[in-house]
């Protein structure tokens, strides 16, 4: 079952959106240290399991897919390079 979106409003960034999800993440994780857009989310504390729900965050906050071969580490390293695939991704369609 999917969650309901973070962030309804189309004129929010994607960015920003990204920005909300992480943090659903921190906060429901208990990490306690701040993240901000450039730093490692395994470092800040996240496991390869919250990576997985991250990815399934993403793909409902943005009602898209993300494809198999984008599924890496560099591209959910960051908040940062989680923004830049999904511009990416919204760019093809």
């Amino acid at each position: 079952m999917k969650s309901a979106r973070i962030m309804d409003n189309s004129s929010i960034s994607a960015g920003e959106r990204i920005i909300a999800v992480v943090q659903q993440m921190v906060r429901e994780r208990s990490i306690t240290r701040p993240v901000s857009s450039n730093d490692s989310l395994a470092e800040a504390g996240m496991t390869s399991l919250d990576a997985v729900r991250l990815v399934l965050l993403v793909e409902d906050e943005f009602n898209i897919e993300i494809p198999v071969n984008e599924l890496t580490l560099a591209n959910f390293r960051s908040i940062s390079t989680i923004s830049l695939l999904v511009t990416k991704l919204a760019s093809l369609t």
